[in-house]
């Protein structure tokens, strides 16, 4: 299985990197956190299911996987991990799905 990134879910890694690296005032820190995140994606791609079902909350086929501080939501999309989103573990996720 191969994993692909949403649009949104890269403007969320942007974001995060922006926000890391103004508030530790490190670039090497940003990038680390964010080569952190990323590397799940890969590891998602070799074990889909290790992330909780979402389902009750977002609807068919939605699943999490906490990084740290933060959250991947994903799905699976033919045969591809989807990358939905990746939002502080604070947030509101049903909010963030309609739910």
């Amino acid at each position: 299985m191969a994993h692909r990134v949403a649009q949104r879910a890269e403007a969320d890694l942007d974001d995060i990197w922006l926000y890391a690296a103004k508030e530790s005032s490190s670039i090497e820190i940003a990038n680390r956190l964010i080569d952190t995140i990323t590397d799940r994606f890969f590891t998602l791609a070799r074990f889909p299911y290790m992330g909780r079902s979402r389902e009750g909350n977002f609807g068919p086929g939605y699943r999490s996987l906490p990084v740290g501080e933060y959250v991947i939501v994903y799905c699976f999309e033919n045969e591809d991990v989807l990358v939905l989103r990746v939002v502080h573990g604070r947030r509101q996720l049903e909010d963030l799905f309609g739910q």
